[in-house]
């Protein structure tokens, strides 16, 4: 979908901060609603007020392949953060990164209906955000840090965006906006939705003595993730977790029940055992990194 030349020459002529635009409208809605919002000027005396070249429709065309796309986006590591329903998740604007400037996280996945805002850090000189199929747009490029853009994503979909000043330079991410995945323990899919290896699968190990979980495999933008993420045994079923040695230190704290593994450990090898004779639902969560997506479930049968 191409946006209007007339659209983009009243969002470049307007400032950037606290613009709202609401996903799933019609193409005439977006353009009247852009048309009308009220914005806000940075205050300070030292933003730079600079309008940039003017990027042409052909550029800004979908990617044939997301891959590909995401393959030169700076700061990318093929790791996508997941975000469930009700999160406000926040993407930094001009992050500074090995490679160049980035969006950090340059990737996403959320629910539908989530509020995604975009945080201009200073660095870097000017910014926007454009999606590559006119679904938002920020506005001109603005270097003012403090600034702030915020869309709705109401519907499913993989939405690409750019910073046009600095697209050929890799500032480039994606938005993905799918359904959660689901088990179908509500208990279990509200606390795992945000671990990036979580797929809906439960491993059944109901036939086992022994089970294991790996610590620290890869998960959650580094090695912080529990594998399996969720677990199902049966009463009487010992649990063993193994770390890797990976994403630095670890342990296991359960949430509601007196388990856990104690101190938090960078060393591979088996530190941690639990014997489950209670039936019941079990989350847990490496403290360290619980904030990250860290987390698993163990349901006992």
């Amino acid at each position: 979908m191409q946006r209007s030349p007339t659209r983009r020459q009243i969002l470049r002529s307007t400032a950037l901060a606290g613009i709202v635009a609401i996903a799933g409208c019609s193409t005439t809605n977006r353009e009247a609603n852009a048309s009308s919002t009220s914005t806000t000027s940075p205050t300070s005396t030292n933003a730079t007020e600079t309008t940039p070249t003017a990027t042409t429709e052909a550029t800004l065309t979908p990617p044939a392949s997301i891959d590909d796309w995401l393959a030169n986006a700076n700061g990318y590591r093929d790791d996508t953060p997941r975000y469930g329903p009700g999160a406000q998740p926040s993407i930094e604007v001009g992050h500074p990164v090995e490679d160049g400037l980035s969006f950090d996280p340059p990737v996403i996945e959320v629910a539908p209906m989530t509020n995604v805002t975009w945080d201009w850090t200073g660095h870097g000189g000017l910014h926007n955000v454009v999606a590559l199929d006119g679904t938002f747009d920020s506005g001109r490029p603005n270097a003012q840090p403090g600034t702030a853009y915020h869309y709705i994503f109401e519907d499913p979909g993989t939405y690409p965006f750019v910073s046009e000043p600095h697209r050929d330079e890799g500032m480039r991410g994606a938005v993905f906006v799918r359904e959660p995945p689901s088990t179908g323990n509500q208990t279990v899919d509200m606390w795992v939705v945000d671990s990036s290896n979580f797929d809906g699968t439960v491993v059944d190990r109901t036939d086992a003595d022994t089970a294991k979980i790996t610590v620290g495999t890869k998960g959650n933008r580094g090695h912080l993730a529990f594998e399996p993420p969720v677990l199902k045994i049966s009463t009487g079923t010992t649990v063993e977790w193994k770390w890797t040695g990976n994403g630095g230190g670890h342990n296991v704290v359960f949430l509601n029940a007196d388990i856990h593994s104690g101190q938090v450990t960078h060393e591979s090898g088996v530190h941690f055992r639990h014997r489950f004779e209670q039936r019941g639902t079990y989350r847990y969560a490496c403290q360290p990194h619980r904030a990250l997506g860290q987390k698993g479930a163990i349901i006992v049968e």
